[in-house]
């Protein structure tokens, strides 16, 4: 059983094995966005204006099973939504967009990310975070699970690709069938996704040619695993073992890609989420080279979302929390790992809590949306006078080679004035 109700519904390296300096930061940070719902991926357009997309928070149409089975369901809406920062201000440039969310709006599974081409075309990636057989058959026509090519001045789209159908017709993982594309990146004409629902990386060429798997990932084998208190509020009761249940001592748990970039290196590197019961420390970063087999590039971090490098190869890893998500800390934190190897806290807690996505901008300051897993309450936040303070060593190794919202938590239904809110900013 996949055990992930996910609900965020991630130069040339040659680095010799390290124990790297985590450090602490002077960095400060402007609230550059407020009001999102759902806010995930983001990024800069050809007019220099900063893009950021919003899950919405599903709505009262017909609904699809959670991953599980068990728990609540997610319900459909057209809450979905693209937003464009310009001077401060804040517009919905596109609207009614497919989303797909528990009865309390969290979880929103619709768009996720958003990237333009060498010649300024937006893509826009649409998330599921269920099996892809329910899809159709209870929803109808909808472009969940695809990647889309919008046309902001007639708020319209076309679809471009059906990543969750993929998943469906071949599950090249071998497991649970199940599709939650996360992040993708542009590689000349090429579009490759992350699809944390289905454990692989995607290919499709842009006109919608040649739809393939680059690569799965493997199952982790967690040692005396981290489970929550039986009495733990979740919304897939089958993740929190009753007290009847003895220890295990092997868990196998999933991998869940959560994003993808392309490295200076020309490889592809993904961060990884992990699934429950989301060990801390226990996710990595993977590249993918051209024979597209993934190796550990990174590890020792905790729920990855995000990945991005800056203009001079260092790599920057976004954590939705810092702490396994079921105990109810959701201070997040920003890594810059230099091409050294070293590691740099630029930002922990302190007001960045459950982010979703980052971007590095022209000015070399991260932009990051934060409270990604909160309906209403999103931000876009841009860190600045990013000047690191050494503290003592800690091992937080770097391998030697040559580059949630968490829905579970919530299970209070939306009061329809919230709904209201959302379908009056559109």
């Amino acid at each position: 059983m996949k055990l992930k109700q996910l609900t965020i519904t991630f130069l040339t390296f040659c680095v010799a094995a390290f124990s790297g300096m985590k450090a602490a930061s002077a960095t400060s940070f402007s609230v550059i966005a407020d009001g999102l719902y759902n806010a995930g991926g983001l990024s800069f357009g050809p007019d220099g204006n900063l893009y950021v997309t919003e899950a919405g928070i599903g709505g009262s149409g017909a609904c699809v099973p959670p991953p599980s089975g068990q728990g609540d369901s997610l319900c459909y809406g057209r809450s979905g939504a693209v937003t464009k920062i310009e001077n401060g201000k804040t517009k919905r440039i596109l609207t009614g967009l497919p989303s797909l969310a528990l009865p309390d709006g969290t979880g929103g599974a619709g768009p996720r990310d958003i990237q333009f081409d060498a010649t300024g075309k937006p893509y826009v990636l649409i998330g599921y975070g269920a099996n892809p057989a329910f899809r159709d058959r209870n929803l109808g026509k909808t472009d969940l699970g695809k990647i889309i090519a919008p046309d902001f001045k007639t708020n319209s789209w076309t679809s471009v690709a059906d990543l969750a159908n993929y998943e469906l017709a071949n599950n090249p993982d071998g497991g649970d069938v199940d599709s939650n594309p996360l992040r993708f990146v542009i590689d000349g004409n090429k579009l490759v996704a992350a699809d944390a629902g289905a454990n692989d990386l995607l290919s499709v060429n842009t006109g919608n040619r040649n739809l393939q798997a680059i690569t799965t990932f493997p199952q982790d084998i967690l040692s005396n695993p981290i489970f929550p208190p039986d009495d733990t509020p979740s919304n897939e009761p089958a993740q929190v073992p009753s007290e009847n249940e003895l220890p295990q001592s092997q868990f196998a748990t999933q991998p869940v890609p959560s994003s993808v970039v392309k490295g200076p290196d020309g490889a592809y590197y993904v961060s990884q989420f992990t699934g429950f019961p989301f060990p801390e420390g226990g996710a990595k970063i993977y590249r993918v080279g051209a024979d597209g087999k993934p190796t550990v590039f990174a590890d020792g971090f905790t729920q990855l979302t995000d990945l991005a490098f800056d203009t001079t190869g260092n790599l920057y890893a976004l954590q939705y929390a810092n702490q396994s998500a079921w105990k109810g800390n959701l201070d997040g934190s920003v890594i810059k790992i230099a091409t050294d190897g070293t590691r740099t806290t630029l930002l922990s807690g302190n007001g960045l809590e459950s982010p979703s996505a980052l971007t590095i901008g022209s000015d070399g300051a991260v932009y990051v949306t934060n409270r990604g897993d909160r309906p209403g309450q999103g931000q876009v936040l841009r860190i600045e006078n990013i000047k690191s303070v050494p503290e003592p060593d800690s091992a937080l190794g770097v391998l030697a080679i040559g580059a949630l919202g968490v829905g579970w938590l919530h299970k209070k239904r939306p009061t329809q004035p919230l709904i209201d809110r959302v379908m009056a900013l559109k």
